[in-house]
């Protein structure tokens, strides 16, 4: 068999006569470059045996190194280099106790919550606030305490900074972060329904809080339905949206109450707080902290007109506090829901009791 016959585009002769483009060679970046038709680090050039010394113009193919991702066993080739094997990670030490938070671990699908390692471990996934924040409620209680002996405006300063500590906290409780337009529309629901609060008075404080609640799930509603996210996505966004601003606009009972029962129940719940963060036995520490919550509205309702009625309000008051510290507890959260929803809650809880009872007992 002749040349022509093999190579049917004429091997040996100039292909560009047949329209064929000259083939071209792209050696590797990383090697140096010879000069034109010269091997580099062992590249060969391939010349076929049978058609004699190559034209001027003959093809050559380049068998040095080149971009060709595929590993070609020919003579004069570099071998591939040995796989690396990836040290595996290990683990990250679940957190004692005593430290009360564990770092998160980086390995992709084996991450898991702490709450998960915390029930295969056997330990509870219920973690208290602890101390600062504690004494953090308590100073922001003493606050409300002052404010609603001093009057109505003076009242809504420290009672919008409650509002938006809830707010945030309940987005980040529910594992939803950032979330800083649904943090920003639960606000706004708080400070609509202050501004409704004084606008309209005491006496029509019910009406302004549903109206106010009223509208705010309206208007989530309408903003979750413009939404491009899943259906579950969508959801979960939505009924943290509604809860959270339903809390910022609870907290305005504050507002709302007699300013006397406000005083009663701002300073029973700090008491409350900062006995339940001491280092005591589950039991003993949720009756010493009722107990003294209700030693504590007794001692603040000698100071305003309710007298000895405000041991009950301060009872009361404490029994929501607890609540709203085990809510702030639940599933291992981060120091930053302690430091927000751990701060709050507990405030904003006692809202409802503090309005109710010091309409009936006034």
């Amino acid at each position: 068999m002749s040349n022509d016959q093999q190579y049917p585009y004429g091997y040996g002769q100039d292909p560009q006569q047949y329209g064929q483009p000259q083939p071209q060679a792209y050696p590797d970046p990383a090697y140096p470059q010879q000069a034109y038709g010269e091997p580099a680090y062992g590249g060969q050039v391939y010349q076929d045996p049978s058609a004699g010394q190559p034209d001027q113009g003959a093809a050559q193919t380049w068998q040095g190194q080149t971009w060709d991702t595929q590993y070609q066993p020919a003579t004069g080739s570099y071998p591939l280099p040995p796989e690396a094997h990836a040290e595996p990670v290990p683990p990250a030490p679940a957190a004692s106790a005593a430290e009360g938070y564990s770092a998160p671990t980086t390995v992709g699908n084996a991450r898991i919550t702490d709450a998960q390692r915390a029930r295969a471990e056997g330990r509870s996934p219920v973690i208290a606030p602890g101390i600062q924040p504690a004494a953090i409620t308590a100073v922001l209680g003493l606050l409300l305490a002052l404010g609603a002996a001093i009057g109505s405006y003076a009242l809504a300063v420290p009672l919008v900074l409650l509002q938006a500590v809830t707010a945030a906290g309940w987005f980040r409780l529910n594992g939803m972060w950032p979330a800083r337009q649904g943090i920003a529309l639960a606000f706004a629901g708080g400070l609509a329904a202050d501004v409704a609060l004084l606008a309209a008075g005491r006496e029509n404080g019910p009406a302004a809080i549903i109206g106010t609640l009223g509208v705010w799930v309206l208007l989530t509603v309408v903003l979750q339905l413009r939404s491009r996210a899943g259906a579950d996505e969508r959801m979960q966004g939505l009924m943290a949206t509604v809860a959270s601003a339903a809390l910022a606009v609870l907290a305005a009972g504050h507002l709302a109450a007699v300013p006397d029962a406000v005083t009663v129940g701002a300073v029973a719940v700090a008491a409350a707080v900062l006995v339940r963060a001491l280092p005591l036995p589950a039991p003993v520490s949720v009756v010493a902290a009722l107990a003294v919550a209700a030693g504590a509205g007794a001692v603040a309702g000698g100071v305003t007109d309710l007298g000895a009625r405000g041991a009950l309000l301060g009872l009361a008051a404490g029994v929501c506090a607890l609540i709203g510290l085990r809510v702030a507890s639940y599933d291992y959260p981060s120091r930053f829901v302690h430091m927000t929803a751990g701060v709050a809650l507990p405030l904003t809880a006692a809202a409802p009791a503090v309005y109710v009872l010091g309409r009936v007992l006034t």
